[in-house]
């Protein structure tokens, strides 16, 4: 088991911390891009609250899939679909744009979190499930202690490559 766990638990640890750094990101973009596109404040809130309308509506039909296809292809399409919405994201010009990517990008990522949980229940045993999933659920925090800075660093940028800072 430890041999599995130092193979498996680093990399969906790191890819949990991806998640929620790209989860929450918005409220950091949130400083200009609100300016830039001309959000309310009651629009970002939407912007917001629409990614979770999309990931709460694809969650089940996600796991039904995981289980269908397998976990590593599916967890592997869910990761790929979300890097593709997230970088849609970055072209968005209208709030209308944005809220569409938003909610597609909470559609996309909808099954990561179920999915490995179940992904964990394969590989590990009921003794040493509660490890790896706490070993998972350290992305959370890691997010919070790299995104802030991280996000930061990117909104220094200030336009690089012709894109906006946000």
């Amino acid at each position: 088991m430890g041999k599995v766990a130092r193979r498996i638990l680093p990399f969906v640890c790191f890819c949990f911390l991806v998640n929620y750094i790209d989860r929450t990101n918005i409220s950091f973009a949130a400083l200009t891009m609100n300016q830039d596109l001309g959000i309310t404040p009651t629009g970002f809130g939407w912007m917001v609250g629409v990614f979770f309308i999309g990931y709460c509506i694809s969650e089940i039909p996600s796991n039904l899939a995981l289980q269908k296809f397998g976990a590593r292809i599916w967890i592997a399409r869910i990761m790929v679909t979300w890097g593709i919405m997230t970088v849609v994201c970055a072209f968005a010009r209208t709030p209308t744009q944005l809220m569409i990517a938003r909610f597609l990008l909470g559609v996309a990522e909808g099954g990561f979190a179920p999915g490995i949980f179940i992904y964990l229940g394969y590989w590990f045993p009921e003794r040493w499930r509660a490890k790896a999933i706490a070993t998972f659920l350290l992305g959370v925090p890691l997010a919070a202690v790299i995104g802030g800075p991280l996000s930061s660093a990117i909104l220094s940028l200030h336009g690089l490559g012709g894109l906006k800072q946000w």
